[in-house]
């Protein structure tokens, strides 16, 4: 496919249009004299920018029907792989509980870029290769972000929705779900590693809905890798995202405090709850969802609390 080919319209309309102001382009504007503008180079380049940003570009095959690039996930492993062996130095515990199948894994959640997503993810990548990647679900407001949002997509995270982790589900992708949301993304350091409440059990809800099964999972260091000490809400909501944080290093040190700290990292897999045992009748029974939710919501904090005690420090 040619270069031309390649960069043109998605649409037979939007082609008319922009070749009906090529021409209204050419008649307006004489060739540019010696050091002149050249006005029809800069159409062509704005055009060409255009379909890059806009996603008019053919979508290549690589790119799955929720947004994920393989291409730009083997671009990115180099350095994915850096950050769980070097700067997080991330250990695994309780791996034999990952089920052969897709499942819905329900971690804690901490921060506003979802560096946990993306670590687990790729813990489970490196512990299943053969298996589709698993996807981690985002909050809205992070899926709206103008820069941060299309770099998330192509890693394979997904808006935060029950249609969307059952349709991973029912498709053979395992799902990577943060039910604390917000709440647990904007807990300040004195609140660290406190399971937030799980919502309305959307998670188990969707477990049973799709007949997979519910793995709790801790996470303990992603809390200490952007330590928020108090955050400012006011000025935060103006732009869309629920809150500012300011951290040790964030915003004295300007964009350089937004890089995440190097704490030290560890991944616990619980043992799974397998929806198929609970029946689906229990969709309509309210009690045993927050039930089961409130019991999953209990095994991650213990984990947590027993992941801690076991770290020497923060950092090592």
């Amino acid at each position: 496919m040619s270069d031309d080919e390649r960069d043109a319209p998605a649409t037979p309309a939007l082609a008319d249009a922009l070749v009906g102001l090529r021409q209204r382009l050419e008649q307006s504007f004489a060739p540019p004299e010696e050091g002149g503008i050249d006005w029809m180079a800069l159409y062509e380049s704005a055009r060409r920018r255009f379909a890059q940003v806009g996603g008019m570009r053919d979508i290549p095959a690589e790119i799955d029907d929720f947004g994920m690039d393989a291409a730009a996930l083997a671009d990115a492993r180099t350095w994915l792989d850096w950050l769980y062996d070097r700067w997080w130095r991330v250990d695994v515990v309780g791996s034999e509980n990952v089920p052969s199948g897709p499942c819905l894994f329900v971690a804690n959640h901490s921060g506003l870029l979802p560096w946990d997503g993306l670590m687990l993810a790729h813990a489970l990548d490196r512990h299943t290769p053969e298996s589709p990647r698993a996807r981690f679900l985002v909050a809205d407001w992070i899926a709206t972000l103008p820069f941060a949002a299309p770099w998330i997509t192509r890693l394979g995270g997904v808006r935060a929705c029950r249609e969307n982790a059952e349709r991973l589900l029912r498709t053979g992708r395992s799902v990577i779900a943060f039910p604390e949301g917000a709440k647990g993304a904007a807990k300040v350091f004195r609140q660290r590693y406190r399971v937030q409440r799980f919502g309305r059990g959307g998670v188990v809800r969707t477990a049973l809905a799709a007949r997979r099964p519910l793995v709790p999972v801790a996470v303990v260091g992603a809390e200490e890798a952007h330590p928020v000490l108090f955050k400012v809400e006011t000025v935060a909501r103006s732009i869309g995202i629920p809150f500012l944080p300011v951290t040790p290093t964030f915003p004295a040190l300007g964009p350089l405090g937004l890089l995440p700290l190097p704490s030290k990292w560890s991944i616990e897999f619980g043992a799974p709850v397998d929806a198929s045992d609970i029946g689906r009748d229990a969709l309509r029974d309210d009690t045993l969802i927050w039930r089961v939710t409130e019991e999953l919501r209990s095994s991650i904090q213990s984990m947590l609390d027993a992941g801690v005690r076991r770290r020497s420090s923060v950092w090592s």
